[in-house]
């Protein structure tokens, strides 16, 4: 099973910006639906953001809708993630998740269903 990296975490004031990737050596030769989790301390994993590589379709979470962009580098095997106006609440490590040859449905947002994960990176917002 190919590993998933992901990066971009740190440590940023309310208000501020970060762009995570997370690189997969097979998101550009095999369709994957691809998401962001997140999960708060002390609290459950969260689905933040996904994409459906194949069509590029686009899926967020209510509390981030407006704010985060997803999107990928089909020549760079990378999907990110764009945090803007960051809050406080954003406080996560936040996971890449990819499931291939699979399109993101209604559950797009289900921990587990996806057996595919990266290591975590940490995001940390300051007020």
């Amino acid at each position: 099973q190919v590993q998933l990296a992901e990066s971009g975490g740190g440590s940023v004031q309310a208000g501020g910006s970060l762009r995570l990737s997370c690189v997969h050596s097979e998101f550009t030769s095999v369709s994957n639906c691809v998401v962001w989790f997140r999960q708060p301390p002390g609290k459950e994993r969260e689905g933040v953001a996904g994409i459906y590589t194949y069509t590029d379709t686009t899926y967020y979470a209510d509390s981030v809708q407006g704010r985060f962009t997803i999107s990928r580098d089909k020549y760079k095997d990378t999907v990110y993630l764009h945090m803007n106006s960051l809050k406080p609440e954003d406080t996560a490590n936040y996971y890449c998740a990819a499931r291939a040859l699979s399109e993101c449905g209604g559950d797009w947002d289900v921990p587990r269903i996806y057996w595919n994960w990266g290591q975590g990176t940490q995001v940390t917002v300051s007020s």
